[in-house]
């Protein structure tokens, strides 16, 4: 029997055979247009990794270790990437006081995780300046941190707001 003798229903019928018996696979490629999934944050800055210098052309970035508020009382240092164009504000002219709670919409990026103590010391790559302490921040303690600090990346455009809201006095990292 050859295809090209097949009437046009017989040879629907014949297409929708093989694929029914060709089986139910899923699709197992990458959406590569897809967006990475943007997240609410609450996060307090405890220090200032990296201010780079405004750009008169090109994006600059701030680099944080911050406290992230996963409940009432319970936080978790994360590592906050904020990405800003040369007409907008940087997160730190809002003030670096431990005691403003920010909003945020961000992403998370496991590529740029790091340990605190990568974050403070130097490399043979990279010149590392000494944090700059927010206002009321309690001390980080790099050498009892092992775990890498979960990265999140936001930007200027996703800065939702800032909250004065006082912090407990006995929060140790």
């Amino acid at each position: 029997m050859k295809l090209a003798n097949l009437s046009f229903p017989a040879a629907v019928v014949l297409v929708a055979l093989l694929c029914a018996v060709g089986g139910h696979r899923n699709a197992e490629a990458e959406l590569r247009w897809q967006t990475a999934k943007r997240q609410p944050i609450r996060v307090r800055l405890v220090a200032m990794e990296l201010s780079e210098r405004r750009s008169s052309f090109f994006s600059s970035h701030e680099i944080f270790v911050a406290a992230e508020q996963i409940g009432p009382s319970e936080l978790r240092l994360v590592k906050l990437v904020y990405e800003f164009l040369p007409y907008q504000p940087r997160l730190s002219e809002y003030g670096l006081d431990y005691s403003t709670l920010h909003e945020i919409m961000a992403v998370r990026d496991p590529g740029c995780d790091e340990t605190l103590e990568q974050i403070t010391h130097q490399d043979d790559n990279r010149v590392k300046l000494p944090l700059e302490y927010s206002t009321d921040a309690p001390e980080l303690n790099a050498r009892r941190r092992r775990n890498a600090l979960p990265c999140y990346e936001t930007s200027a455009t996703d800065y939702t707001k800032g909250i004065h809201e006082p912090a407990g006095k006995d929060e140790k990292f």
